[in-house]
């Protein structure tokens, strides 16, 4: 998700935008016309029926501007260009690398990725690949996206810099070009998904099926890492085939600036888990997690997750994240258009030529970033932060998560106050949130009340922030300040439906949570 800060829509220049992809874009309007855009973004006909012309979405507002200025949303898949070296890599490379991703404001962007669940609408099943792959080729023919391949399988689509990919179980992502909207590209997915019987759930966990009844996509990548999960930890899979999520990037102007923002974004991830919780249901009951999500990344594989503690050194930077992330064991390296398994190996040994699966070669410098896309940090560092710690959700929270971690982060005032107030949080309790929240979510004890009280001093912040932007952007707040007022999660929300009017079935999820 990118956004224009105080520039003119007109102005902003896909050049700056090179490193982003993924559209969405949103304001803050009034209560009758949101009702109407509301109306028109969550409606599973209604957005096919619009297709034909281009969605406004949701755009920010800005005050004292006769037209209003846009919040665009952009995201930033990996690339597989190859990127030519004519000398070894060194470890001062692998920093400027990171360090090349500082920007003045004026050209800070906001990125977002988001994830959902397709599924068969008379059988609530997952779409199988070959269903998929009838709806990507549908898709491409109807509305001139072009189609990426790995060997004969159509794996996404991309128009321009706006991409549709898949995760390892199906899961659809949208991210759309910047000055695009990602509502346009969502509406384009369902007018033929619409036709072919398919459905798209906004949710944190896979509520219903169990995980042989996922289909594996047929992508080189995902297999290698489906083959060295198990040996990683127990959830790895579940992890690959049945969680979805929403992701938020941020940028930074300065090595300072990125560990100011680095230890106040993980501080703060778990209030951001427990406020966007929305995963309760495995195969169909109550998992006793309020963010199963969540909880499977405690055992997925603990050498490329987690909480970073070195993060919180004094001397943490650029290059301490460098030192960390060439001891992750690799999964893989991409050669002729096929990924070569290194699972278990560092990327340390593969900048001497010591890498068994490919002797002798050393890396480039998309080797690292695409080794960087395999490291899974509750935040992750690449030439942007990355918030990984959200449950994916409906369209109506769509705006929400970008514009709490926006407030909090993007505003000077709002970033030292969260400095502040985490400056003696120790690892230990930064650790116990981490894990109590997926169960516990706001209720979770804190000190000497509850994680409650400490989201509300947080919102107050974000909200502070957005309005110090001087754009409209508060108002994409309203989506969760009942949650962090009552305590009460979203995911406590359906479980309550489950208990109640939805008699202890989950099937109705998949129509209240439908995109």
């Amino acid at each position: 998700m990118a956004i224009a800060s105080r520039l003119p829509l007109n102005r902003v220049h896909r050049s700056e935008m090179l490193n982003y992809t993924g559209g969405v874009e949103c304001d803050v309007i009034s209560k009758d016309r949101q009702l109407r855009v509301r109306r028109n973004v969550m409606g599973f006909r209604n957005m096919a029926r619009n297709v034909e012309r281009r969605s406004q979405g949701l755009r920010f507002d800005v005050v004292g501007s006769r037209r209003g200025q846009r919040m665009v949303v952009a995201a930033s898949p990996p690339t597989e260009d190859a990127v030519v070296t004519t000398e070894p890599l060194t470890k001062e490379d692998l920093v400027r690398y990171l360090a090349s991703g500082c920007k003045p404001k004026e050209k800070w962007r906001i990125g977002t990725e988001h994830e959902k669940f397709g599924f068969e609408v008379a059988t609530l099943r997952p779409i199988n690949y070959e269903q998929i792959a009838d709806l990507l080729n549908g898709i491409s023919e109807r509305f001139d996206w072009d189609k990426v391949m790995e060997g004969d399988y159509v794996i996404g689509l991309k128009q321009g810099k706006q991409s549709i990919s898949l995760e390892p179980g199906g899961q659809f992502e949208l991210s759309g070009a910047p000055l695009e909207t990602l509502h346009q590209t969502c509406a384009e997915v369902k007018a033929v998904a619409e036709e072919l019987g398919i459905g798209f759930l906004g949710i944190g966990f896979q509520p219903k099926w169990e995980l042989k009844d996922i289909p594996i996509m047929p992508k080189g990548r995902y297999d290698i890492m489906r083959k060295y999960m198990p040996k990683v930890g127990s959830l790895g899979h579940d992890m690959m085939f049945r969680t979805c999520t929403v992701q938020v990037n941020l940028d930074f102007s300065s090595e300072l600036d990125m560990i100011r923002k680095f230890r106040a974004a993980l501080a703060l991830q778990p209030i951001a888990t427990a406020v966007f919780a929305n995963s309760p249901f495995t195969e169909g009951k109550p998992n006793g997690y309020l963010s199963m999500r969540s909880h499977v990344w405690t055992d997925t594989d603990n050498n490329r997750a987690g909480m970073l503690p070195f993060v919180f050194d004094d001397s943490s930077g650029f290059e301490q994240y460098v030192e960390y992330a060439l001891d992750v064991p690799m999964y893989f390296v991409y050669r002729n258009k096929k990924y070569i398994d290194c699972t278990g190996m560092s990327f340390r040994d593969f900048m001497v030529g010591k890498l068994p699966s490919i002797p002798g070669e050393l890396p480039t410098l998309n080797d690292w970033e695409n080794h960087l896309t395999t490291i899974f940090p509750e935040v992750r560092l690449k030439r942007y932060l990355e918030m990984r710690g959200a449950d994916g959700g409906p369209w109506r929270r769509l705006c929400a998560l970008p514009a709490f971690w926006v407030g909090l982060l993007y505003d000077e005032v709002s970033l030292q106050n969260v400095l502040d107030m985490i400056a003696d949080w120790t690892e230990e309790e930064r650790q116990m949130l981490r894990e109590k929240v997926t169960i516990t979510g706001l209720k979770t004890p804190f000190r000497d009340g509850l994680l409650r009280h400490v989201a509300e001093d947080v919102l107050k912040l974000a909200k502070d922030g957005l309005e110090r932007r001087c754009y409209k952007e508060a108002g994409f707040l309203n989506e969760v300040t009942e949650v962090v007022r009552t305590g009460v999660t979203p995911a406590e929300k359906l479980l309550e439906l489950y208990h109640g009017k939805w008699g202890c079935s989950v099937d109705p999820v998949f129509e209240e949570l439908l995109y």
